[in-house]
């Protein structure tokens, strides 16, 4: 089951392929907005995997290199959530 704080990411996801195609409009207000959203969706993602790999044993250096950052900076941004 999915907690409620990452289902309403997840939920916000079924809406992805709307927003990827408005990235691309001539308008640059729908373009810009659309942009924000994909960098809001995209570090939900990011901390939803970050989360399944500490909860599955990563340190916090594995999960830098795939991330391609350094290890002090993935556990800087993730520390706060208790990961």
């Amino acid at each position: 089951m999915t907690c409620p704080r990452r289902q309403r990411r997840l939920t916000s996801m079924s809406d992805a392929t709307k927003v990827a195609a408005a990235a691309s409009s001539r308008d640059p207000a729908v373009g810009l907005a659309a942009v924000a959203s994909l960098r809001g969706l995209l570090e939900s993602l990011e901390e939803l995997q970050v989360s399944n790999a500490r909860d599955q044993g990563w340190s916090w250096q594995q999960i830098a290199e795939v991330l391609r950052v350094s290890r002090q900076a993935v556990h800087k941004k993730y520390r706060r959530f208790g990961f």
